[in-house]
């Protein structure tokens, strides 16, 4: 089945080449000029990755980004932006992004970086369920399940999750988390593994026993001070 791709990029030249290349290479495109409009398109669609650029009309990508991730957990959202501060891309993972590639690209760039990501955040088979303390995690449904109330993760939080519970036994280090996750271990990707480590412990927070212990300058860790 072919991929169904929202893009949202208000240069009319740089969209069209990128819808066309990626129709070309079998995916499914709806394209939006501004963000307004790119919200509109998914709230009517049903999409297998979000496009977006930062700098956009009428509701940038990072606000464009929190309102779909308030109405979906799961879709991937890959940002393609012209900046190169570290601070926007912090910003970007913040506002639920998963993933970003920075402009100037090329097209076989953006093709690689969109055909590993629907490899990694799309399991081809079912994955064992994983009980960490009070809580149940359920992986192919992006589920935290636990008596005081359930959470969706997004699919990046359920990788590094499942990562983390594969490897009980062992400090994980960094860069296998962020080739496994990202294809990557460069600079920034370390810090947006980061912020993805915080948001589960702020999901894991219903239960003290539970925690992600940071081996400085080695990896993580998850430990349950109890069986």
């Amino acid at each position: 089945m072919s991929a169904k791709i929202l893009l949202v990029e208000d240069d009319h030249s740089l969209g069209f080449v990128m819808k066309d290349n990626l129709v070309h290479h079998g995916y499914t495109v709806d394209w939006a000029e501004n963000g307004e409009l790119g919200l509109h398109k998914f709230a009517a669609g049903d999409f297998d990755l979000c496009i977006l650029d930062v700098m956009l009309p009428k509701k940038d990508g990072f606000r464009l980004a929190t309102e779909i991730r308030s109405k979906n957990q799961q879709v991937p959202i890959l940002f393609v932006t012209a900046k190169a501060m570290l601070e926007d891309k912090m910003i970007g993972f913040k506002a639920g992004g998963d993933d970003y590639i920075v402009k100037p690209f090329s097209m076989d760039e953006l093709l690689a970086r969109i055909e590993v990501f629907l490899r990694r955040t799309q399991p081809a088979v079912a994955a064992p369920e994983h009980l960490i303390g009070a809580f149940r995690f359920d992986f192919n449904n992006l589920q935290l399940v636990h008596p005081g109330g359930d959470k969706t993760l997004t699919q990046k939080e359920a990788n590094v999750l499942k990562l983390l519970c594969a490897n009980r036994h062992r400090v994980l280090k960094r860069e296998e988390i962020l080739n496994e996750v990202w294809g990557d271990d460069d600079y920034f990707m370390g810090r947006s593994l980061d912020v993805f480590i915080s948001r589960l412990r702020k999901y894991l927070k219903d239960d003290p026993s539970v925690e992600i212990v940071n081996y400085h300058g080695v990896g993580f860790r998850i430990e349950v001070s109890r069986a």
